[in-house]
């Protein structure tokens, strides 16, 4: 079923439907999925179609710029505090005394984690980390975060 500006409604056999954009690139023809009905509305589909076009018109593939866009959420994903966290904890644990190593690894499992854990590294802001410090000062533990801030350094 054809909408309009190259948006149409693929029916399959089977009964499901796709929302797909046609639409062309570098004088090839292509097709573009923007969702199935009824998840992805009409209206939806009509507003990722535009969007679709805006890309078009400022000369970039609307499907190569969703690839490297999934490509970074993905990559963010991966890099998420916890990842990098114990990546530094690994090459700086042979400099550290057994004990030392275990104190760092427990607080950050216990104090850190819990609250940074999955962020993606680059959307960790100053306010974030000042919070968890700060949650670690009240639970009256003063020389951690005194040695959390000094091995961060």
């Amino acid at each position: 079923m054809t909408d309009q500006a190259g948006l149409h409604l693929l029916i399959a056999a089977s009964g499901s439907k796709l929302w797909r954009m046609r639409y062309e690139y570098s004088g090839k023809e292509k097709l573009l999925s923007l969702g199935h009905y009824p998840d992805v509305s009409l209206d939806a589909a009509r507003e990722q179609r535009d969007d679709a076009k805006r890309l078009l018109r400022q000369g970039r593939d609307p499907s190569l710029e969703r690839k490297l866009d999934l490509s970074r959420r993905r990559q963010a994903q991966e890099n998420n505090f916890e990842r990098v966290a114990r990546d530094w904890f690994k090459r700086m644990r042979p400099t550290w005394t057994e004990r030392h190593a275990a104190d760092v690894l427990t607080s950050l499992e216990r104090d850190v984690f819990p609250q940074l854990k999955s962020i993606p590294i680059t959307d960790i802001r100053p306010p974030m980390v000042l919070a968890v410090l700060h949650a670690v000062e009240a639970n009256s533990a003063v020389s951690r975060v005194s040695r959390a801030v000094k091995d961060a350094a």
